[in-house]
């Protein structure tokens, strides 16, 4: 299974939120070149993040944004969940436009029963596990942060 790019950049936001200080405020720019992507990806991805009340955000001038007591819990699984925008796993257009097949289509049932299965298998890691100091050092060193000093 392949995830999205918008759930791709905001599980590697929440990665670096989890890695961060719990006292710490990370701001969008911070976040977004920790993860190597544009702002404008990333601040999107920052909204739909705290409208799931995944993070809290503080506004002003020494703001930024945390991990969120439900950030801190939530799985793989059910992040992906939240932000697959696709109904079907699978695109049943044909050039010339529906797919002849998708009458009593059964690939669209076994496909949508794998991307379930797929998410299952992922409701047991939570996400704010999975950034490793090694991993993580280097990125906060180079956005100017020194975790846990």
């Amino acid at each position: 299974m392949k995830i999205n790019a918008f759930a791709d950049v905001s599980l590697r936001a929440l990665m670096v939120l989890a890695a961060a200080p719990e006292a710490d405020l990370l701001t969008t720019q911070s976040v977004a070149d920790a993860v190597g992507t544009p702002y404008n990806h990333v601040s999107k991805a920052m909204a739909k993040l705290r409208m799931l009340g995944l993070i809290d955000v503080e506004r002003g001038r020494n703001g930024g944004s945390r991990l969120s007591t439900a950030g801190r819990r939530v799985t793989v699984g059910q992040v992906l969940r939240h932000l697959d925008t696709r109904e079907d796993p699978a695109d049943c257009i044909a050039p010339g436009g529906p797919c002849p097949l998708i009458r009593d289509c059964r690939l669209r049932g076994a496909l949508a029963r794998a991307r379930e299965a797929f998410y299952r298998e992922l409701d047991d890691v939570v996400v704010a596990t999975l950034p490793a100091s090694a991993q993580m050092t280097p990125v906060f060193q180079a956005i100017g942060m020194r975790p846990g000093l």
